[in-house]
């Protein structure tokens, strides 16, 4: 048996470390990380769509969310303008570019799922799925 970390959010951080860098190093042809890949294609679902809405979608404070967002922005790959319902909310757009680097990056992250599920197993990589989305909503207040 591996040895395991016996604290587990140092664990899953060192897990997460190690996913991260495996999805980034086949995201780099079409310049984009994991992290803004989730963004983009979480936006192509649900866009347009309020800033404080996709926070919560994306399980980040509004503040880090802002940070993550802002290379996307500047790379013109999404908008951020003015809600038309709500002037106090800004809306959150996929623009054609965004849209046309998501449909490069997609093929690219099937391979890279379809390869950790090889290395990793589908059973266990779909458990892993369960037990996180499990993880996600569990009280831990």
């Amino acid at each position: 048996m591996l040895p395991t970390d016996r604290c587990t959010c140092h664990g899953l951080r060192k897990a997460t470390r190690h996913l991260t860098q495996f999805y980034d190093r086949r995201l780099t042809a079409v310049r984009l990380n994991i992290g803004q890949y989730a963004l983009l294609a979480r936006l192509a679902a649900r866009g347009p769509i309020a800033l404080g809405a996709f926070a919560a979608i994306m399980a980040m404070d509004r503040t880090t969310l802002g940070r993550n967002l802002q290379p996307l922005e500047r790379e013109g790959l999404l908008a951020i303008g003015p809600d038309p319902n709500d002037r106090r909310s800004r809306l959150l757009s996929l623009t054609p570019e965004g849209e046309a680097r998501l449909t490069a990056a997609r093929p690219l992250w099937r391979a890279a799922q379809a390869d950790l599920e090889a290395s990793f197993g589908p059973e266990r990589t779909q458990a892993l799925r369960v037990l996180l989305a499990e993880l996600l909503v569990t009280d831990l207040a």
